[in-house]
């Protein structure tokens, strides 16, 4: 079990002022496999003061000497890769060859975009007869979700560092222990004190305390829309910079000159990916009304073939969701698209046979789904696909855009320039064309209550820094 009963505040382990701690449950045995300081409003206060203390050195140090500290960060997930897969594939439930390629590879490779960066970046340029130059923001909370933990902190905390701002990173209380890990990496990088500060607790207390700190002066956070209404109405008080990286619903709309067998495969495939717990699953598959019978077959056989167990052993597809919380809450939303009348064509809410521990939910496919129903229109975060029939092009255009988010979409067609034109219809901040590939240096972010603000590449390393112009 991983016990750390100390939180990192101004480089040192330091214990909590208050008295409590958080349980850690593995995703796929029900039982505890870590523990956690339950952090207080005094010791966020703690932390956000280190980190101001620590700013003025950090921003004015030598970007070669900022990226030098980036490049031991990932020196040192290199080394721990295993280690960290294994932590994570308790904590959210990803088959573990998945986690070391996923949950720790694309950290690793982030992290090495911002030491590319920082040598390319334009810190300044002259326009006119002003020099406009860019500087660290300041003090940063990052507040990150539970599902893809250790590469949502990276996304946020090597940028701003890159930037020259010092970070107070509020972790998952679901899935921590991989923040703690990351903290003992900083910690032997050398990283100066305070320049990075790790308070484990629960959003409505650390949180909280962080958006309303007056010496915050930006939160970058990532969860679920509900929330980052609350964080932004909290930050709206000290009118500080947010940047919110929220839900989705996207649609992969499948065109009548798609090979459809294929298209079919990989938006189910993206769909499940890590039990479906990915804000840009493709959870809404679109496709033409005379082949929506032949999809929802080939849907279904795809589904069959994503076999669910044991994260650690190397044969499933398919872990556990990450709670019992949200298992409750995948199951029902797979009866309320039952009541509403879709058409079940794989799946089901029954816990999976021959599991009888763990938080599993079975790969579920809802045919003959219109716009209007409940699975269609809210964000579900488990592995449930609904196939939606459309009438002509426009028509499914209006389908992927009737939802209140903007995070992610696909479009599939033979005829690229074809696939483009629908794409750039798409009212969402990513679309892959043909399952084109993640882009690590590509802006990751939404439109509408998906969230504001661009995260990766030189996009979020702009999003941690300010504009002032000096007129010469």
């Amino acid at each position: 079990m991983q016990v750390y009963d100390k939180l990192y505040i101004q480089g040192e382990w330091v214990a909590s002022r208050g008295g409590g701690h958080i349980d850690v449950l593995s995703a796929s045995t029900e039982e505890v496999m870590g523990r956690v300081p339950e952090g207080t409003a005094e010791d966020v206060d703690r932390a956000v003061r280190a980190a101001r203390g620590a700013f003025e050195a950090w921003a004015s140090l030598p970007i070669p000497e900022r990226a030098a500290f980036l490049r031991r960060l990932q020196a040192g997930l290199t080394e721990r890769q295993d280690a960290l897969a294994r932590t994570m594939t308790g904590e959210v439930g990803m088959p573990l060859a998945l986690s070391k390629a996923i949950q720790v590879g694309t950290p690793i490779t982030v992290t090495g975009t911002y030491v590319q960066l920082l040598q390319e970046h334009a810190f300044e340029e002259q326009v006119g007869n002003s020099l406009v130059v860019r500087e660290p923001v300041g003090v940063v909370a990052c507040i990150t979700p539970w599902n893809y933990p250790l590469h949502q902190i990276v996304a946020k905390v090597a940028p701003a560092l890159a930037a020259g701002c010092t970070v107070v990173l509020k972790p998952s209380e679901v899935a921590p222990l991989n923040a703690f890990m990351l903290a003992e990496i900083l910690h032997e990088a050398g990283l100066p004190p305070g320049v990075f500060n790790l308070v484990s607790g629960t959003g409505p207390v650390v949180g909280e305390a962080l958006v309303r700190h007056p010496e915050v002066d930006m939160v970058s956070f990532t969860g679920s829309t509900r929330a980052g209404r609350r964080v932004s109405e909290l930050a709206a008080a000290t009118v500080k910079r947010v940047s919110l990286e929220l839900g989705g619903k996207s649609a992969s709309i499948i065109l009548a000159d798609a090979n459809l067998k294929n298209a079919v495969k990989r938006t189910v495939g993206n769909c499940f990916l890590n039990s479906g717990q990915t804000c840009t699953a493709h959870t809404r598959m679109l496709v033409p009304r005379a082949l929506h019978e032949e999809a929802a077959r080939l849907a279904a056989e795809v589904a069959a073939s994503f076999t669910v167990g044991d994260p650690f052993q190397g044969e499933a597809k398919l872990g556990p969701v990450i709670s019992e919380a949200q298992r409750a809450r995948v199951r029902e939303y797979i009866q309320q698209g039952l009541r509403e009348g879709a058409k079940l064509v794989a799946g089901g809410p029954e816990q999976p046979e021959g599991l009888p521990k763990g938080y599993y939910v079975k790969p579920t496919i809802f045919a003959g789904v219109t716009p209007e129903m409940t699975i269609a229109r809210e964000e579900i975060f488990g592995p449930v696909l609904a196939i939606l029939p459309y009438d002509d092009e426009d028509d499914a255009v209006r389908i992927a855009n009737s939802t209140i988010y903007g995070l992610a979409g696909g479009v599939w067609s033979e005829d690229v320039e074809h696939a483009k034109r629908i794409a750039r219809r798409m009212r969402t901040g990513q679309v892959d064309i043909n399952g084109g590939r993640f882009n690590p240096l590509a802006p990751f972010g939404g439109y509408r209550q998906s969230g504001n603000g661009r995260e990766l590449g030189r996009y979020g390393l702009e999003e941690f820094q300010e504009l002032k112009a000096m007129q010469l």
